[in-house]
């Protein structure tokens, strides 16, 4: 079997379904050379129920689902799958990420052509198209860190001493060694996975994955980037507005430093630990503004229901459109047909949040480039899925099954 694909799933079933999707629109698709695994870490949405009816076993025998009658953690969920996984590559990938129809194709040719493969991440995109900086990252050194944390990485990040944590001074079309792969999409060789014995169960979110990068590092292996795009929602299978989020995610970086850098001196860790907190702190106090200002100035948000749908099922998004009191523009149009200029000013484009494409009328791989080329960090990529009725965008998602949802 050439390839395991592992997800772990936390109350995103619709998002899980269209990653499993995109998963299965993959060019060369052979269901007996690929396995997938969705790990349910006890979602209170009924995610194990609705994935067993939208995926019955009869008809995707290669789908493994996993129900954990308890939250057990990012890690540990990869890795009860990681022990039962066969492919000779075994892919870590969330549940909120979208595949292009050649993603598998592009990773795994790589992966074959470079024996010293520790893990392979990709190109992450945004809902705006923009590039998400935690594609391919630095390992965090003391120094790395402080620069982080300081701020330098942010005023000099293309400075290959200053801006290692994000590594920007690398073109984002080629293909480079790095040191920090993201668990989002994290392909590694089964014999490097195994070696290294998968995530440290220790963290329980956030973090895992820079200790499994640094880990594959010390052990000979090489990580790294590869252009191929995915979109990656970012914050659905994690909500990052939340306290315990900086909570969780503070925490992690106290326990890689202490992990990996308890040798350092005192006059050295106590001032990287102050600041991991103070950064804290300052997220907190953010998120918390952040609150106050929409609690009085609720007008001030743009509605999410400003969208421009582009296929041929306009009928269903309009009746989905009235179930949910949305502001949808339908136009039909396919690949071929395309509006010219629908995402620039010549098409009413500063009305719309988000452009929504037909799935059946619209391949992945060119809803991303068109996404990854438009100019707006304002206008986000929605998809539409006709056959399930089902419209995801990175901040809602809308069926025709339910408008309790």
């Amino acid at each position: 079997m050439q390839l395991s694909i592992i997800i772990v799933n936390y109350n995103v079933k619709y998002f899980v379904e269209q990653c499993l999707l995109s998963i299965y629109k993959n060019e060369g698709f052979v269901p007996g050379a690929l396995e997938v695994f969705v790990v349910d870490n006890a979602s209170t949405d009924g995610s194990v129920a609705y994935l067993s009816e939208q995926f019955p076993a009869e008809r995707f025998p290669h789908l493994h689902l996993i129900a954990n009658r308890r939250n057990v953690g990012f890690g540990k969920a990869n890795n009860l799958a990681l022990r039962q996984a066969r492919g000779e590559y075994v892919l870590f990938l969330n549940p909120d990420t979208l595949l292009t129809e050649h993603t598998l194709r592009d990773v795994l040719a790589f992966a074959r052509e470079h024996a010293d493969l520790g893990a392979l991440g990709v190109r992450m995109l945004h809902t705006n198209g923009r590039f998400a900086l935690e594609s391919r990252r630095g390992l965090p050194t003391p120094w790395v860190s402080f620069c982080r944390l300081s701020g330098l990485t942010t005023l000099f990040p293309r400075s290959r001493r200053f801006g290692r944590y994000y590594m920007q001074y690398l073109p984002i079309d080629r293909p480079a060694p790095i040191e920090i792969n993201s668990g989002a999409f994290m392909l590694l060789r089964r014999e490097a996975a195994l070696e290294t014995k998968g995530f440290d169960e220790t963290f329980f979110m956030y973090g895992e994955d820079i200790d499994l990068s640094f880990r594959l590092l010390k052990l000979g292996y090489q990580n790294y980037y590869h252009p191929t795009p995915i979109l990656h929602y970012k914050g659905e299978s994690t909500k990052k507005n939340t306290y315990r989020y900086v909570h969780v995610f503070y925490q992690a970086m106290l326990l890689f430093f202490n992990k990996h850098y308890k040798h350092y001196g005192w006059l050295f860790s106590v001032p990287i630990q102050v600041a991991i907190l103070l950064r804290a702190l300052l997220a907190l106090l953010t998120r918390q503004y952040r609150f106050v200002k929409r609690f009085l100035h609720p007008r001030r948000q743009r509605p999410s229901g400003f969208m421009l749908y582009l296929g041929t099922s306009g009928e269903k998004v309009e009746r989905l459109a009235t179930a949910y009191g949305l502001d949808i523009d339908c136009r039909e149009a396919t690949a071929e047909t395309l509006p010219q200029g629908h995402l620039s000013e010549g098409i009413d484009y500063g009305r719309y949040q988000h452009v929504v494409y037909d799935t059946a009328d619209f391949p992945f791989a060119l809803q991303l480039q068109l996404f990854s080329e438009q100019k707006s960090k304002n206008v986000h990529i929605g998809t539409f899925n006709p056959e399930r009725g089902i419209l995801i965008t990175g901040s809602n998602t809308f069926t025709l099954f339910s408008n309790n949802d």
